[in-house]
């Protein structure tokens, strides 16, 4: 228990900054709870927001997949994402941040209804977004209840530690707002940014070097492929670009972005976020691989007999006993499991303590969803008119308490893992999405019918994908003319050799782009207060002719 003590501690010095540690003498009101008042510094600012970008998926997730894919795992989302991420803050973000201090923006929503006069449109766009955004909170409860059984020994059970972590999180978000959440998340950024190189050189050291480990994995038949792309096809590859996209369409991303005090800030973010992406998965990623040659601890010799089993017997075994066998594989906990070899007790609860503060970031997601509930739902239908500005604040708290309850039912019966449910639904839905803010901000033609329509495309596709899934057993292939066009795979499914959010980016930003140029284009005003020189410009011209 030494080491869940350590975590325990670290979470009630969560519980003090999140709560009392930067909180204001008078009550807050709404832009101050949700938002901070837009008032965040630049290094909390970059801190927070990678923090909010950085859950249970990077450390669990990444070493996880890497234990039965390889290096790989660090091309497939790191390697895209450094370049990928910063750009769409730096293009999108900077015009959120404008928009929303001219305009009083708190939410994209609130964007998407001004920019495009949609009214019942914006409400569809929320709650296709609050629907999406609930995987992501179910891998923050997950990984914090595999984070305390791993790290206890199996003393603190799974549900437990997930209640343990729900409740933390729900707590200091319902006191602390946006400030107290900001400030929890750069204090979790900076433990688990040092948790990468601590881990790593302890964990090395304790195999007898990295060098040795990777030498004796390139030396095995059974593990060389862990050292290549050989595993992963091409276009299987080339699809991942697409999951970046996902993270300036989050919400809470989104969000984030309008707590900046000065938009100069965006500056040091741009340049430093590829860093810390390097500094964190970089470490997770070689961690997973070189799990694989720790034989002598049962729960990771157990994967990897499962792994090889499903490998020679895969197709004569039914779906229930490749069920079990993938259960076997689960590998979200190899780096626990690896701490728990090679560190000392109260070194491994300290570094247990960094992990848990990925597996935390939950937190800036369930305020997200509790800001835009308030806003685009409460306040608009007349909540916020006819009960007042506290009442509204209030209200949000209670979403928080009810979504960090649905957020912990839902993770006690997800079988998926950290990674395959984060890919599948919210970067998938959330990359998908993405064309609407290109459009809304970059294109003065797009209207609210093009936006409803890719809206509605992107619900229907991750419906769709959720049914054909549940439905269909593993090793199913749909064939048209001798062409493999959807197959069932036991981590989710491939359309055409590529991941499903390939065709479900590309096609809802054709739904945007064909039905906004045959529906009519919004009105002069609105295109002028977003596209001032463009509409001067255009003045002009006409006048010259």
């Amino acid at each position: 228990m030494i080491p869940a003590l350590f975590v325990f501690a670290y979470l009630g010095i969560v519980l003090y900054i999140g709560i009392f540690a930067f909180r204001r003498p008078h009550p807050a009101g709404a832009e101050d709870y949700f938002l901070a008042g837009r008032s965040l510094g630049p290094y909390v600012f970059l801190l927070s927001l990678f923090g909010a970008n950085m859950t249970a998926f990077t450390i669990l997730g990444s070493s996880g997949h890497a234990f039965h894919n390889g290096i790989v795992t660090y091309g497939l989302m790191a390697s895209s994402s450094a370049l990928i991420i910063p750009l769409t803050l730096f293009v999108i973000g900077t015009r959120i941040w404008a928009l929303g201090k001219r305009f009083g923006f708190m939410t994209p929503v609130q964007m998407f209804r001004d920019r495009w006069q949609c009214g019942h449109t914006g409400t569809f766009i929320f709650a296709l977004q609050a629907a999406l955004l609930v995987p992501y909170i179910v891998i923050g409860v997950m990984g914090g209840g595999a984070t305390l059984e791993a790290i206890s020994g199996g003393f603190v059970s799974y549900w437990l530690g997930g209640a343990v972590v729900a409740m933390t999180v729900m707590t200091y978000v319902f006191f602390g707002g946006m400030r107290g959440t900001a400030w929890v998340n750069t204090f979790q950024t900076v433990l688990f940014l040092s948790f990468g190189a601590a881990a790593l050189l302890l964990i090395g050291h304790g195999m007898g070097g990295f060098a040795g480990a990777m030498q004796r994995l390139r030396e095995s038949a059974n593990t060389a492929p862990l050292l290549t792309r050989e595993r992963v096809p091409p276009l299987f590859f080339l699809g991942y670009t697409f999951i970046p996209l996902s993270s300036i369409a989050f919400p809470h991303i989104a969000i984030f972005c309008l707590t900046a005090r000065r938009m100069s800030q965006f500056k040091k973010t741009v340049i430093f976020y590829p860093l810390c992406i390097l500094a964190i998965w970089l470490p997770c990623v070689f961690l997973g691989v070189a799990a694989n040659r720790v034989t002598d601890v049962p729960r990771i010799r157990d994967k990897i007999e499962a792994r090889q089993e499903l490998v020679q017997h895969g197709a004569t075994l039914t779906p229930e006993e490749s069920a079990r066998l993938r259960a076997r594989m689960t590998a979200d906990d190899v780096v626990l499991l690896l701490l728990g070899k090679y560190a000392p007790v109260w070194l491994a609860g300290l570094l247990g303590a960094g992990i848990m503060a990925a597996v935390m970031a939950s937190d800036s997601q369930i305020l997200a969803l509790s800001t835009m509930f308030t806003e685009d739902v409460f306040a608009y239908y007349g909540g916020k008119a006819r009960f007042g500005e506290t009442v509204q604040v209030n209200t949000g708290r209670l979403f928080v308490v009810i979504l960090t309850l649905l957020a912990y039912t839902v993770a006690l019966s997800s079988p998926a893992t950290i990674f395959d449910l984060a890919v599948q639904y919210a970067f998938s839905g959330y990359a998908a999405l993405s064309p609407l803010l290109f459009g809304a901000l970059f294109w003065k033609r797009s209207t609210k019918w093009g936006a409803f329509a890719s809206t509605l495309w992107v619900a229907a596709a991750v419906v769709g994908i959720a049914v054909f899934q549940s439905l269909t057993p593993p090793a199913t292939v749909w064939k048209v003319a001798g062409m493999e066009i959807i197959a069932r795979t036991p981590t989710g499914t491939i359309v055409l050799g590529l991941l499903p959010v390939v065709p479900m980016t590309l096609i809802s930003a054709a739904l945007l782009l064909v039905v906004s140029v045959f529906t009519r284009p919004p009105d002069a005003r609105t295109v002028q207060r977003y596209f001032p020189e463009s509409v001067s410009t255009v003045g002009s011209r006409a006048r010259v002719n």
